[in-house]
């Protein structure tokens, strides 16, 4: 287990049953936006929703809602945009899954898109969740109090987060590393691509649906970044020592595939340091927004914590 860097007052369990209210509420509204019942083709449409609907934390979504909280929205008024962020990072596990990538037949503990409906009908997957995603964050602009100024913002954030200069750089440099040595500097680079930049901007989404102020975006953003990086290293640790029970998939995976991780880097004792130490920096950057912060502080000190 590791050391929860979190002196304010609030149990995990209180956090926790947040977090659940909180993915149910996401929950709904992604059965509203991938119905069973739409008219779209339903072999491709069966495989969304076993991809979306297996069981994920909806971390993402939640820190939408976070961010939007800070600057004082309402978590309805950025559901549509809390949504998209979860179907890029599904269509970025479905494509990650295939075997031209990780190869990996498990996912959350039941067989991956390309496992029950093959690799083209897996692409098509990724790609129609991915469409789908970009028209729910500009039908953002319908909600009631949400200015279509907003909305035009947070789309340039998550095209950054997610493009070239953000995940889909850190996925080719995490395969290209796969080639060669890496040492500490490229398992960073690697890890704040690919995983902490969309991480990073969901929590800057919602400050700016939410019409948070340049200098709460600024927090915002500095937490995110910080985050991600903790969030990664301990989905790295839990890799090598976590129960595959637990965390429906297969353990030791990534020393399997000889992938660049921080425990192949630093080790575990290191690892855990580094991540205590981004949780800490985390909850620090949240410092200028006082009693505004707090949430997302305990969330922070909730996900070092975490078996899964």
């Amino acid at each position: 287990m590791l050391r929860v860097p979190h002196a304010r007052a609030g149990s995990m369990e209180a956090v926790e049953a947040r977090l659940a209210h909180q993915a149910r509420l996401v929950e709904s509204a992604l059965e509203r936006c991938i119905a069973p019942e739409e008219t779209s083709p339903q072999e491709v449409l069966r495989a969304m929703r076993h991809s979306v609907f297996a069981g994920g934390k909806r971390l993402r979504p939640i820190l939408v809602l976070a961010g939007a909280e800070v600057a004082g929205g309402r978590p309805e008024s950025v559901l549509p945009a809390a949504c998209a962020v979860e179907l890029i990072h599904t269509y970025s596990l479905i494509h990650d899954d295939l075997p031209a990538m990780d190869d990996s037949p498990t996912r959350r503990g039941r067989p991956t898109c390309h496992v029950l409906y093959g690799e083209a009908i897996a692409v098509l997957a990724g790609d129609a969740l991915h469409a789908l995603a970009f028209e729910l964050l500009a039908r953002n602009a319908e909600i009631p109090g949400v200015a279509p100024g907003r909305v035009v913002h947070a789309i340039t954030e998550v095209t950054k987060a997610i493009g070239t200069h953000g995940m889909v750089g850190g996925q080719v440099l995490d395969l290209l590393a796969l080639r060669g040595s890496a040492g500490a500097p490229d398992v960073r680079e690697i890890h704040r691509l690919k995983t902490g930049s969309l991480i990073g901007a969901c929590v800057r989404i919602g400050g700016i649906l939410g019409g948070a102020t340049p200098g709460d975006l600024e927090a915002l953003g500095r937490y995110g970044a910080h985050l991600g990086v903790a969030f990664q290293i301990v989905d790295d640790i839990l890799d090598v020592i976590g129960e595959e029970a637990k965390l429906g998939k297969g353990t030791g995976s990534d020393v399997a595939q000889a992938k660049v991780t921080f425990p192949s880097v630093f080790g575990l004792t290191d690892s855990r340091r580094l991540a205590e130490e981004a949780t800490r920096e985390a909850i620090a950057a949240l410092e200028p927004l006082g009693a505004r912060g707090r949430w997302l502080g305990d969330l922070a000190a909730f996900l070092l914590s975490r078996d899964r």
